[in-house]
């Protein structure tokens, strides 16, 4: 028998995250914190991509993303989609999609910021997708996609 393909499980239940780029793929999995998840999770990196060239792709069994995941995927991986699966099947397909402004998931970098100094939630503007910029709307400082870091 010619085996040109593996196989993977299909999920029942969950979300499947697409077109992560490679270099972004244990990124994502770490600020979804999903080292610390008991469901069962399958990824798959240096997958061939007609969009990419090479992609990530993660697929979480029992999981649905809130708004602020889905905002950090954006910052990561800006042409990333999720699939929302239901009984075996794909029922949305939703590409991510960054808000023009960002609450509370970035931290910024400046120590004299007021949001490492008080209590308030950070605020950041997309600058620029690709690469991505962010800038705070506190202090102004803009921050470069390798400087961004995730709360």
């Amino acid at each position: 028998m010619d085996k040109k393909e593996l196989k993977v499980v299909a999920l029942r239940n969950g979300t499947v995250i697409d077109h992560i780029p490679s270099d972004k793929l244990f990124k994502v999995v770490s600020i979804l914190q999903l080292d610390k998840v008991s469901n069962q999770i399958t990824i798959g990196n240096n997958l061939e991509s007609k969009q990419l060239g090479t992609k990530g792709i993660v697929k979480v069994s029992d999981l649905y993303l809130d708004q602020k995941s889905i905002n950090k995927i954006a910052l990561l991986a800006p042409l990333a989609n999720l699939n929302i699966i239901h009984d075996y099947t794909v029922k949305e397909k939703i590409p991510v999609q960054l808000p023009e402004i960002v609450s509370d998931i970035v931290c910024c970098n400046n120590p004299k910021c007021i949001t490492n100094n008080q209590p308030v939630p950070t605020k950041f503007r997309v600058l620029q997708k690709q690469p991505m910029q962010v800038q705070c709307c506190y202090c102004e400082r803009v921050l470069k996609e390798e400087e961004i870091k995730f709360k």
